[in-house]
């Protein structure tokens, strides 16, 4: 097909047998799109945490360097085990993004979007062009940009998935942690659009106010010392007996389901030796702590702890429901799913030991967005 480019650059992530993490920039064949298939030139692509496990692993950050092109880190003996069916292999980074279209297959529809904004999901986008299939982008809104449009899937699915599982599994009102976060801020606007109760929890007074600011009704601070009882309490209002948990270690999981436990005794009609009746449920989707999750069982035995996470979900909720909250995002791109960026990085930054110091920090309210086309 003529005016398709040969190669184009793309970051791989590899960890050596001997434990050395190696970030580079490869000049990797283009792969001209099959009928079905849409060439896109990717314009912006987020870094989301869901990235960083790929991009860096447990590596020592401590030990970054970088020379001649490649940056490098020592990965502790004792997670190679864990990570024995990535080592040796060099691996494409970056799990969602946003481009135009410059080429496309034989069939109309692929055709169609020649010329188009979108945005895709399915690995491989810290690179300046990624062949998918048609049927895998999502058109952006008229006027929408790479931008607006590049954190289109990961975190607005995410949230939106939040809510049809709590409505799947019959429950009425959600706990979200680490919810002064892009994904946190973005869930707090679908609950008050859609009228759902939400008890956000927060790591300081500062994220506090950025959600109350937001029209939040129900913010906790796990650092005040009043923590369990305002918990407590705004889960008692909202009936929440669903969460979900962005911090995974420590001890936040169990506070939470002690909570909810404390809130549907104090409904009973009688006292029961082994808990309430009502079922509780905490999911855990993300590690912003890494230590093991600590559980003190002082909530009964009608309760459970999980792990959630999107690819399943989707699946799960099949191609008409995926396709229907994918429709949702496009249409309320530049509101609900609003997304907000610290910085925008080439793709020759992402390898810069300070910079990757800035974005493994995962610090609230700061994210970054990838521009490959930037300082080349």
């Amino acid at each position: 097909m003529a005016g398709i480019p040969q190669s184009g650059l793309q970051l791989r992530s590899l960890i050596t047998p001997d434990g050395v993490l190696e970030l580079r920039l490869a000049d990797t064949p283009v792969d001209p799109p099959k009928a079905d298939e849409v060439l896109v030139r990717v314009e912006a692509s987020p870094l989301n945490p869901s990235d960083l496990g790929l991009l860096l692993g447990p590596a020592d950050l401590s030990t970054l360097a970088q020379k001649d092109g490649v940056t490098t880190a020592r990965v502790p003996q004792p997670f190679l085990k864990a990570l024995g069916a990535r080592l040796g292999q060099s691996m494409p980074v970056g799990n969602e993004g946003a481009g135009e279209v410059i080429a496309a297959g034989s069939d109309p529809a692929a055709q169609a979007l020649v010329g188009k904004r979108v945005a895709l999901l399915g690995g491989a986008l810290y690179a300046q062009y990624r062949t998918v299939k048609a049927a895998d982008v999502l058109p952006l809104p008229a006027g929408a940009t790479s931008a607006e449009g590049a954190s289109c899937f990961v975190n607005p699915l995410t949230a939106l998935g939040m809510v049809e599982t709590m409505r799947q599994e019959n429950h009425t009102a959600l706990v979200h942690t680490a919810a002064a976060s892009n994904l946190g801020q973005m869930l707090n606007r679908i609950c008050l659009k859609d009228g759902v109760s939400l008890v956000n929890v927060v790591r300081s007074a500062e994220q506090a106010k950025i959600l109350t600011d937001a029209g939040a009704k129900h913010v906790v601070d796990s650092t005040a010392p009043d923590f369990q009882d305002a918990l407590t309490a705004a889960i008692s209002e909202t009936g929440a007996t669903l969460a979900f948990d962005a911090i995974g270690g420590g001890k936040l999981a169990s506070q939470i389901l002690s909570a909810m436990e404390v809130a549907a005794s104090a409904k009973a009609d009688a006292y029961s030796r082994y808990g309430s009746s009502t079922y509780k449920q905490v999911y855990i989707y993300g590690s912003l702590d890494t230590r093991p999750t600590e559980l003190a069982r002082n909530y009964g035995l009608t309760w459970g702890l999980g792990g959630w996470l999107l690819t399943p979900f989707l699946a799960k909720l099949g191609p008409a429901g995926a396709q229907r909250l994918r429709q949702r995002v496009a249409d309320e791109l530049k509101t609900t799913f609003a997304s907000h960026y610290t910085a925008e990085i080439g793709l020759a930054q992402v390898l810069e030991p300070e910079v990757i110091r800035a974005y493994q920090a995962k610090s609230t309210g700061s994210k970054y967005l990838i521009v490959p086309t930037k300082g080349l």
